[in-house]
């Protein structure tokens, strides 16, 4: 099986990239790289493709218009693991509610591959 490596997009802090990588797994986190931060999300998928990385985003809407461009140019986009604000509120137990569903879904194998789209849920939605 390929290894499964995942980018977090800027609206997710290297807290949570480090305690997945404590658990074993191959994640970054795009605010610890200057060159991404406040950059266009077409440079985050440019980046990640580049780099074999899926992509943890909030930003639905405009990922998906460039994984559609893309797909209609021909062009593979990285693996996209989408989660909304409605399932993983903001609040007190928000990172270890990531954590714990991210952490199922590299368990699983459940990381979307090059070309997949897929919606994080909650562990015990699975």
């Amino acid at each position: 099986m390929t290894r499964q490596r995942l980018l977090l997009d800027e609206m997710y802090s290297n807290a949570i990239a480090e305690q997945l990588i404590g658990h074993g797994h191959d994640v970054q986190a795009v605010c610890n790289f200057a060159q991404l931060v406040g950059c266009p999300d077409e440079d985050i998928v440019e980046y990640a493709g580049a780099q074999s990385l899926s992509v943890l985003t909030e930003n639905i809407r405009e990922f998906e218009v460039i994984r559609r461009r893309w797909e209609i140019e021909g062009r593979t986009c990285p693996g996209l693991l989408y989660a909304s604000a409605q399932r993983f509120p903001r609040d007190r137990r928000f990172i270890a509610n990531l954590i714990n569903a991210l952490d199922h879904y590299f368990t699983a194998g459940d990381i979307p591959n090059a070309g997949q789209v897929q919606w994080l849920t909650r562990s015990h939605e699975q």
